[in-house]
């Protein structure tokens, strides 16, 4: 585990790092993870998914769940991204995932800096932090439950759309992705809401 990554806030207490993966895509559900970790749990792998390879972040995936104290991974599908928009979908996640946690943890530990009370966690039960993926080890374990749990389910997606290529982009807006939808158009799969440059009508037409 880097050296940077810290195993807690307050010791001595159940704390979850919460994350989620997908807020960019133009197609599937945003997941988002929570994950109690142990206090001693090292790995040299562990940190932010976004810096891992993905044969790394697969190799962690079994780890973290076999020696986590608790995780849970929660899917936000499109529609609902669509009506209560892409950032509340990633934190109704986060709060979906906590809710399912068992046991229950006692503080909780937000990647980011948004999110909001529920249940009994009120605003002393968390705390966001701005890149919290690279600073707490449960965190950076939840990024990466997260961004798994998201991508094996984009290669499933995949082999009924073969045509949108979301094995490769996992429903970003890429070059091809953006092609797939001129010739083929949406998918239940894909976020009305969300408005690519590319495909908005010109003068010319798309």
């Amino acid at each position: 585990m880097p050296a940077e990554l810290q195993p807690f806030l307050e010791p001595g207490r159940l704390e979850a790092g919460c994350d989620e993966a997908g807020r960019g895509p133009l197609a599937g559900p945003v997941y988002a993870a929570a994950v109690i970790l142990p206090p001693d749990f090292r790995h040299p792998f562990l940190n932010d998914s976004k810096q891992l390879t993905e044969r790394q972040r697969d190799e962690l995936r079994p780890i973290i769940e076999r020696e986590a104290v608790a995780w849970s991974v929660e899917a936000v599908q499109a529609e609902e991204i669509d009506r209560i928009n892409i950032l509340w979908a990633s934190v109704t996640g986060m709060q979906r995932a906590v809710l399912r946690l068992d046991p229950q943890p006692a503080f909780l530990l937000i990647d980011g800096n948004k999110f909001r009370p529920f249940g009994r966690f009120g605003f002393k039960d968390y705390r966001t932090v701005v890149h919290g993926d690279a600073t707490f080890a449960s965190i950076a374990a939840a990024s990466i439950l997260a961004k798994t749990h998201r991508d094996a389910f984009m290669r499933e997606l995949a082999a009924q759309f073969p045509e949108y290529g979301w094995d490769r982009n996992m429903g970003y807006p890429t070059p091809e992705h953006i092609d797939a939808i001129r010739r083929h158009g949406y998918t239940t799969w894909h976020r009305k809401s969300f408005h690519v440059k590319e495909l908005e009508p010109t003068l010319f037409g798309l």
